[in-house]
């Protein structure tokens, strides 16, 4: 599993392309055409001394359009799948070498109590980091769900759902058994 030889470019690449991806892309400005007003000529062609006018909503004056300015747009960037897989490889055997990831067979909670995740995380000496904990599948650990959601160094992730930022990004990852199977198998 462990792959370091290749990849730093792939990890760079899918990087790049999420955080491009969070982009909102919606600044906007108003062209000639868009801004208000302008509509008749502000004064005669000749005669005035000043240079020939048709809108006084010309870029060239106060209060006039953007000629090149932003319009909205998406900047979304297409990453293969065979180079998001290397990437995800190489991310997460990063990690397992450095020694960030943390390895459990399941995360029972008796009840929905947020003491209840900080005494996991403190018995397992995450408590102190920043922690992305993977489980297989959300919709049977509601429990986990509720008491996870007050704590703001620990985002919880389905396997599926895990990127190659949020591999790098956080200072341990906690995966059950079952979620880091599942997550092998994407690479597979």
């Amino acid at each position: 599993m462990i792959e370091l030889e290749k990849g730093e470019q792939a990890v760079h690449d899918t990087v790049v392309a999420y955080l491009a991806g969070q982009r909102a892309g919606t600044a906007c400005t108003k062209t000639r055409g868009e801004v208000s007003g302008g509509g008749a000529k502000p004064f005669r062609q000749k005669g005035t001394g000043r240079a020939r006018a048709g809108s006084n909503r010309s870029p060239i004056w106060v209060g006039g359009g953007t000629i090149f300015g932003p319009h909205p747009r998406s900047f979304a960037k297409k990453v293969n799948k065979k180079v998001l897989q290397l990437a995800l490889k190489r991310a997460l055997s990063e990690r397992i070498v450095e020694g960030d990831v943390v390895v459990v067979d399941q995360v029972q909670l008796p009840d929905h109590k947020t003491k209840n995740v900080i005494a996991i995380l403190k018995n397992l000496k995450l408590a102190e980091n920043t922690v992305m904990m993977s489980l297989p599948c959300l919709d049977d650990q509601a429990a986990v769900v509720c008491a996870t959601g007050n704590l703001s160094n620990l985002v919880l992730r389905k396997a599926d759902n895990v990127n190659v930022y949020e591999l790098l990004r956080f200072g341990k990852l906690l995966f059950t058994k079952d979620a880091l199977d599942a997550f092998i198998r994407r690479l597979a």
